[in-house]
């Protein structure tokens, strides 16, 4: 009797044959019929956009089986390096941000896989996903072969990235069946196919010379003929409304044969704060996709489910100036077939139906949408104004130079910044502009502890300040997202340039990062109010926190943060950046919160930095609602980012706080009362 059992020869003989039948697999083009095979067979992918990145990574399975179940047969998602070597030599693959594992979900699933690592990939996210210190070198030449330093980073992340890729190709025994270099490169204005070559050579050197690898441009000649090379495969994007066969037919003056693909075939569209929601009619793009598939051509839907751009990593356009400049919201719903929180909306089963005639019928079963819940209303209590706590947030020695340095420059990519100095002596008790022409984007301009103005690079970069006897002058800069398309991706944010208080420039400034996590770590929890805080005007920035019951069975549960009386700012739960808020620009007015965020047997814990006018002068409306259903599409008011947001005259809130001064129990500390004189004098 052999000592081997018949599971152990079985055992064998797979893993014998295993090298032969990864041999076996191969996807490549057949130009002259003008299709891809798939192990030698024709084969024709319908694909849709995921980002790992906007999806929680507990939702991964669940976003897959709902596109696989859409008859579709393959996922396709970009690479955002920022997420991944957000400091430069430092690399995170883990939680979230692993890839692979998202990969191997898609595979584990049957889906192949269409990898668009960029370097650049526009997706509406920060800088177009380049790693934001880049822009520590102000004259760096992004996406070309001129300047070499870009190119060395470039080459250093590849070298990371590609070799993780590599064993997931298709021909190795994975789901990936083509690889896109850089991304809509026709559409920038360096135009460099020098640049392209070194990437090409680049992939090839880590992929190898039978990987397809292909470029995505609009269908314009210019755009072809500067984003595409001979020796890549070359693809297009266009939306509904668009009779196929015109971008095809150029397309074929670029590459005469090879099978015909959309990579980006946009079933909904993008949205920008102050701007109303963006909408895609069902019908027009079932007609579309329609004529699409029947000239039996590839496709990808994007997106399939746009997600969440949580943290600070939300993008902006621009016009045809820097400073029309138009930030993106949180939500990246993108009136897709997946709503934002994932669930089959009425244009998914239009889509389902037209994709069968082409796929057949759906094979498994539809998993339903997510549990939604009503956690109801959240008191909020004060923990403290942010300009008190600017050391706790930034606690290293702050940066100092003569002028400011830009955000980039000291090394903060997101965020917020705290830019100080002194006002002249030659001031004191007088009316002064001052003047931020660099301000980029947002600027709230504090003359002690009082807010004074905001500004901002979309609106008059000037505003009257009222100097007491205080001359400390502090600025607090928000970066709203680093432009991700066209030809000022090169924003450094912060200051750029001189700040003026009567055209002469301040000089010798004190710059800190401020890293708002830090007020999640500080000890005690609720921050005692400084006596002298209690006098700031109820619009300065403020944190907030509360507590989140646990659902009544214990269960977390999606839900939807609403914000209403609450203007700007950011939401922490449970140590997470949710995301931005602009309730008072719209249209968004909820932010979604998953449930994998969320505590099941304990309170879970919100904090808010609120930028502007807080509801909580008034106990009664200091709240924030959790509700079932989400508000993406609201009102919108113009983003009049120059306006003086402060909504009570300085007069109002001078003559209310000169009460104090001859209160008996007043905790007015002796400068702050200085101060209010003085400006009191000046004002009345």
């Amino acid at each position: 009797m052999s000592k081997f059992s018949p599971l152990l020869l079985l055992c064998f003989y797979v893993l014998a044959a295993l090298p032969s039948l990864i041999e076996s697999r191969s996807f490549t083009i057949d130009y002259e019929n003008n299709v891809f095979l798939k192990d030698g067979q024709p084969f024709r992918y319908i694909s849709g956009s995921v980002h790992y990145f906007r999806v929680p990574r507990s939702d991964w399975k669940d976003r897959l089986t709902k596109l696989k179940y859409l008859g579709l047969n393959a996922v396709q998602t970009y690479v955002a390096w920022n997420l991944h070597e957000p400091e430069q030599g430092h690399y995170n693959f883990e939680g979230g941000n692993d890839l692979v594992e998202f990969i191997n979900v898609a595979n584990s699933l049957q889906l192949l896989v269409v990898l668009r690592p960029g370097p650049y990939i526009c997706g509406e996210w920060d800088l177009g996903g380049l790693p934001g210190w880049l822009l520590r070198n102000k004259s760096i030449i992004l996406r070309s072969s001129k300047d070499q330093g870009y190119i060395q980073a470039v080459d250093r992340w590849m070298g990371v990235l590609l070799p993780k890729i590599e064993p997931l190709l298709y021909k190795n025994g994975g789901p990936i069946i083509s690889v896109q270099v850089e991304n809509e490169y026709g559409s920038y204005y360096t135009c460099d196919h020098d640049y392209m070559s070194h990437l090409e050579a680049l992939f090839r050197q880590h992929l190898g010379n039978d990987t397809i690898l292909f470029t995505t441009d609009g269908y314009s000649e210019q755009m072809l003929k500067c984003g595409t090379l001979p020796s890549l495969f070359t693809t297009v994007d266009f939306g509904s409304g668009v009779d196929p066969s015109t971008p095809f037919s150029i397309l074929r003056k670029y590459q005469p044969k090879g099978p015909l693909v959309n990579s980006e075939f946009y079933p909904g569209w993008l949205d920008h704060w102050g701007e109303k929601h963006q909408t895609v009619n069902t019908a027009q793009v079932a007609k579309y996709l329609d004529q699409i598939l029947a000239l039996n051509a590839s496709v990808n839907l994007y997106m399939f489910e746009g997600g969440t751009t949580f943290g600070f990593m939300n993008g902006a356009n621009c016009g045809s100036n820097a400073s029309q400049f138009q930030p993106q919201p949180t939500s990246y719903d993108y009136d897709a077939p997946l709503s934002e929180a994932g669930d089959p909306t009425q244009k998914y089963f239009v889509l389902l139906e037209i994709i069968s005639r082409y796929m057949g019928t759906p094979s498994g079963i539809l998993p339903p949408p997510s549990q939604k819940y009503s956690y109801g209303q959240v008191n909020m209590t004060k923990m403290s104004y942010l300009i008190d706590v600017a050391s706790i947030l930034s606690p290293m020695e702050p940066v100092k130079a003569v002028y400011p340095l830009t955000m980039e420059q000291f090394g903060q990519y997101h965020g917020f910044a705290l830019y100080q100095t002194e006002i002249p002596k030659q001031y004191l008790h007088s009316s002064v502009t001052i003047d931020i022409p660099g301000v980029r984007d947002r600027a709230i301009v504090y003359v002690g502890k009082i807010r004074q103005a905001t500004i901002s690079r979309t609106g008059k970069t000037s505003a009257t300040l009222i100097i007491g006897e205080f001359l400390s002058l502090s600025i607090l800069i928000e970066n709203m997202g680093h432009i991700n398309y066209g030809r000022f991706l090169v924003d450094p944010k912060g200051i750029l340039g001189n700040v003026t208080i009567n055209n002469v420039a301040l000089t010798n400034w004190q710059m800190r990062p401020l890293n708002l996590t830090n007020i999640l770590r500080y000890q005690p929890y609720h921050l005692e109010v400084l006596p002298s805080s209690g006098l700031i005007s109820s619009n300065a920035p403020t944190f907030f926190t509360g507590q989140i019951p646990p659902a009544s069975d214990g269960i977390p549960k999606d839900t939807f943060l609403k914000l209403k009386n609450w203007n700007k700012g950011q939401v922490f739960i449970n140590g997470f950046n949710l995301g931005r808020y602009w309730t008072s620009a719209g249209p968004q007015e909820t932010l979604y919160v998953p449930a994998s965020l969320l505590y099941a047997s304990q309170p879970s814990k919100i904090v808010m930095l609120e930028l502007d006018d807080n509801p909580c002068d008034y106990p009664d409306t200091c709240f924030v609602t959790f509700q079932d259903t989400p508000i993406i599409d609201g009102p919108v008011k113009p983003l009049l980012h120059g306006r003086r947001v402060v909504p009570k005259p300085v007069e109002q809130w001078i003559s209310k706080y000169t009460q104090e001064l001859h209160a008996e129990d007043s905790k007015v500390d002796a400068s702050l009362r200085k101060y209010i004189e003085g400006v009191h004098r000046k004002v009345v």
